[in-house]
């Protein structure tokens, strides 16, 4: 008899995936954008739901739809990639970047305000009790479930539920004007920030934590685990875009209240003390830490287990604890360093991703081929190689000068045109193969 979830199961496995995908850095991003927009709020935040919740959520089932595996969608491509890609999406979103600044982050804006200033020992204290805590939640993934999508979730939404009833119900000012940059065009701005907060590579990484939680409820079908994937992502969708569209209208509406100001953090901070007086500060240090501590336990749990096939001989919990360690010494220690380093990686490597996700999608309707896959990725990576090099400081004239004239290069997406071009020859390499090979056996 086949096992079925009740609705209360799925629930918490909707609110865990969107505490994995809710960092701090989403919860910068709509305000900005908010106040940006102004007027034309309703266009920037649609454009911006599209790729901010939609992508990452497509990226979920594509890995559903390759049956819940890294290598099943990656060998698709090479056998090469499907070894070396992995490391450098998990190495770059985990130890690298994303785990050492949810600690950073959690300190910046949930302890420092509390403080007399910024101190070491004040950095050091706080990041030590925040990966204890993250080492401990992810010691036993199959408990995660319960312990994030049942307990620290709701308290999280609950918090940004009561910012959200404040700002609509009491809002500091009425929507500004628009900004020169979402005067014309605000519907592809706000697709193309969305598109920015880099979500899908984290997704591809969450989608494997999903998966395996479904399956260790007893859900083993195929058709099955896509389902519980589909209507998890639908419920931390729905979520996401619920906090993305409060953020944006309390972005909006702040402008006569706090002035214009240069990030989304400034915005949340000044407009949370104009709504809630002297509790403005403690109810927006609940909000960053619990989102910062719930997407460094599921980022420590994703590459915890991601390593723990790669590496079999070494125990999860004995990897989890030297990622919790070396991300605290990270956070203390040099994590400017190692962002300036891998955030150009994330550059060169993101729209690759897309371009696979894009192609795992379509896979699941039409068989892909190999040559498609490969053409395409070279194409996107062409482009996306070079603006990680230019993230980095590097710029090659001759190259840059060249890539200029592609469509949308200055805005980030420069490498759509060459991975479609890459893809076609792909196909096209493969339809002559394939006529070359019914030539052989003819004759």
């Amino acid at each position: 008899m086949k096992r079925k979830l009740p609705l209360k199961e799925v629930s918490a496995l909707g609110f865990f995936m969107f505490a994995l995908f809710l960092g701090a850095g989403n919860l910068i991003f709509p305000p900005l954008l908010g106040q940006q927009a102004g007027d034309t709020i309703v266009a920037a935040v649609v454009g911006f739901l599209l790729t901010g919740v939609g992508l990452p959520l497509l990226a979920v089932i594509a890995i559903a739809q390759a049956g819940g595996h890294f290598d099943t969608l990656f060998k698709r491509v090479h056998p090469i990639f499907a070894l070396v890609f992995p490391f450098v999406v998990y190495l770059s979103i985990g130890p690298f970047f994303g785990i050492p600044r949810t600690g950073t982050v959690a300190y910046e804006i949930g302890v420092v305000p509390f403080l007399s200033g910024e101190d070491r020992i004040g950095l050091l204290l706080s990041t030590l009790v925040f990966f204890s805590v993250t080492f401990w939640m992810a010691l036993h993934p199959a408990k995660l479930v319960d312990r994030v999508g049942k307990v620290l979730t709701p308290i999280l939404f609950l918090f940004i539920l009561m910012m959200a009833i404040r700002s609509f119900a009491a809002p500091i000012g009425d929507i500004g004007e628009a900004t020169e940059k979402y005067e014309s065009g605000a519907f592809i701005d706000g697709f193309l920030e969305g598109f920015l907060t880099m979500d899908a590579i984290g997704a591809l990484a969450f989608g494997i934590v999903i998966i395996y939680r479904i399956q260790e409820k007893g859900i083993t079908e195929p058709t099955d685990i896509r389902k519980y994937t589909i209507k998890a992502g639908i419920i931390a969708g729905i979520g996401l875009s619920f906090v993305y569209i409060a953020l944006a209208y309390m972005g909006a509406t702040s402008v006569s209240g706090v002035g214009l100001q240069e990030n989304g953090g400034d915005i949340l901070t000044a407009v949370t003390s104009q709504l809630f007086g002297g509790l403005g500060s403690a109810i927006l240090a609940v909000v960053v830490t619990l989102a910062c501590l719930t997407t460094s336990i599921g980022l420590v749990s994703a590459c915890g287990e991601f390593l723990a096939l790669r590496l079999k001989k070494v125990p999860y919990p004995w990897i989890i604890a030297v990622l919790c360690l070396f991300s605290f010494l990270m956070a203390n220690l040099g994590l400017d360093q190692l962002i300036s380093v891998s955030l150009p990686v994330l550059i060169a490597i993101y729209p690759i991703t897309i371009v696979l996700i894009a192609l795992a999608l379509l896979h699941a309707v039409i068989p892909v081929a190999s040559s498609v896959y490969i053409g395409a990725m070279i194409g996107a990576g062409l482009v996306s190689v070079v603006d990680g090099l230019m993230m980095a400081g590097i710029e090659i004239d001759a190259v840059s000068k060249l890539y200029a004239h592609l469509p949308m290069f200055d805005l980030g997406v420069g490498w759509l045109l060459p991975s479609v071009a890459g893809g076609l020859l792909g196909l096209i390499f493969r339809l002559a193969k394939r006529g070359r090979r019914r030539k052989t056996d003819i004759l």
